[in-house]
């Protein structure tokens, strides 16, 4: 019977050993989680007229969820289309302003011919032809002048109505961005101001994190390096407190170019290393991993 009891025993303690290795694992390095997080600001200043954001919320890219007061620039924008208005009225149509002139100059150039052709019957005199000659080149100089001086005008209209053109669409920009929307799919991780609170150009309004996608950042030694490299297929342990550890598939998707200090609070596999590299492992989040939450880093070799 002490035979069997002591098979028994030794079998209780292989068991033991074998379920403390699996706890323990062989990793190669320890890190944490962390994901993209993204502080949403106000591109503009005034009062938050909605904020429909709470911590938790799932949000799309691009969604609207909120708006900062848009009444002074409404007003703006009113303002200037009026003074656009204004100014254009000032532009001239040349064609018409050089109308008359241009036909009093066709009139004289039918008399020019008509007294050639008298000058050459002798009914005219050369002094009646000088005449209406100088009387074409007078009215010509004065459709120049007149031609370059509504030119000129049209011009000066032109490009006042394109700076205020200019301050219109930079007024629409800012009216587009008076609506607050998320720049990423993700999950409120917080929540900063509420509706009627008023803000400032940069105000951050709330915090959004994409959790679909997590990232382990682990701590490697110089002689790891040589195991790991960019898009490598590693295995990822969380630990979630419990007995095992719970294993993920994980891609390298950065390695540090520089070596820094061990952080305090990471172990890495030579615990003698003062020097150590950070690598980041992405892991296809199945909702359990959190932000901060502990992981290790096995390289399958």
């Amino acid at each position: 019977m002490r035979s069997i009891g002591n098979i028994i025993l030794f079998v209780i303690v292989f068991l033991t050993t074998v379920s403390c290795g699996t706890k323990k694992g062989n990793y190669d390095a320890s890190g944490t989680f962390e994901a993209t997080e993204v502080l949403v600001s106000s591109q503009v200043a005034g009062q938050v007229m909605t904020l429909n954001v709470e911590e938790g919320q799932s949000l799309k890219a691009c969604e609207p969820v909120g708006l900062v007061d848009t009444v002074q620039l409404y007003l703006k924008r009113k303002q200037l289309l009026a003074g656009m208005k204004a100014v254009d009225s000032r532009s001239y149509n040349i064609s018409l302003q050089i109308a008359s002139l241009k036909q009093q100059i066709e009139k004289q150039q039918t008399e020019l011919t008509r007294f050639d052709n008298l000058l050459k019957l002798n009914a005219a005199t050369q002094k009646q032809v000088d005449d209406i000659q100088s009387s074409i080149d007078v009215l010509q100089r004065q459709l120049a002048a007149q031609t370059e001086s509504l030119q000129n005008n049209n011009k000066s209209v032109s490009a006042e109505s394109l700076s205020i053109q200019a301050q219109v669409e930079q007024i629409d920009d800012m009216i587009r961005k008076s609506i607050v929307s998320s720049p990423i799919d993700g999950i409120v991780l917080g929540k900063y101001v509420e509706k009627g609170e008023v803000v400032g150009q940069g105000k951050v309004l709330f915090k959004i994190a994409d959790l679909d996608r997590i990232f382990l950042r682990a701590y490697i030694t110089a002689d790891q390096l040589n195991q790991l490299k960019l898009n490598q297929e590693v295995s990822v342990f969380a630990d979630f407190g419990k007995k095992d550890m719970k294993p993920y598939a994980g891609t390298v998707t950065w390695i540090s170019e520089k070596a820094e200090f061990t952080p305090r609070t990471i172990l890495t596999k030579d615990e003698r290393a003062n020097l150590v590299y950070a690598v980041k492992i992405a892991v296809k989040n199945d909702g359990y991993l959190k932000i901060g939450m502990h992981g290790e880093l096995r390289v399958e070799n």
